[in-house]
């Protein structure tokens, strides 16, 4: 399982940036405008990381070659 910091190193490296932050939920946003929200959880489950590689415009091939 991957954790909310690895999530947000991996997204980063994309041109992601934190742009706000409500509770235990971070928003961050790139250069384009897209929006991607994580969940700052210790242990991020399988369909959430799902989601946010779909939001995030990516394949699993490609947010696991961030990893």
């Amino acid at each position: 399982m991957l954790g909310w910091r690895e999530v947000l190193k991996a997204l980063t490296k994309k041109d992601f940036r934190p742009v706000r932050q409500r509770g235990s939920h971070i928003v961050v946003e790139n250069a384009s405008g897209r929006f991607v929200v994580v969940p700052r959880h210790d242990e991020i489950k399988k369909g959430t990381l799902s989601a946010i590689m779909e939001e995030a415009g990516l394949t699993r091939e490609e947010f696991l070659a961030l990893l």
